[in-house]
């Protein structure tokens, strides 16, 4: 059987570690980033797509307890870029937290 070649991560922003992660949401959260990693597109209730940031972007849903996790990201075709890990307290993404990852994808890009 032929293995598939993984698509490296790419951290522009963000981490994900225990704590402020539970351990299981961790665990999670790294189930999730290797399937994608591996070529298996996620849909809901895991990932979203956001077209607000650009083509190709995405947030990884991580429930935690009280905490919603979101790992924003990016599927290009040599990597999957990280450009944010927080907490989403809002039904609605915060223009901020779309606006910093427009900004770490165009420096991205720009320093590629």
């Amino acid at each position: 059987m032929a293995s598939v070649a993984e698509k490296p991560l790419v951290w522009q922003s963000g981490e994900i570690k225990t704590p402020p992660f539970s351990w299981e949401a961790r665990v999670e959260a790294g189930f999730l980033l290797r399937r994608f990693q591996q070529g298996e597109p996620l849909t809901m209730p895991q990932a979203r797509a956001m077209p607000e940031i650009g083509a190709r972007c995405y947030e990884l849903r991580i429930n935690d307890g009280r905490h919603n996790w979101r790992i924003m990201y990016r599927v290009d075709t040599d990597a999957i870029v990280i450009v944010e890990v927080f907490d989403k307290k809002t039904r609605q993404t915060p223009k901020r937290i779309i606006d910093n990852c427009k900004r770490r994808l165009r420096q991205y890009d720009k320093d590629g």
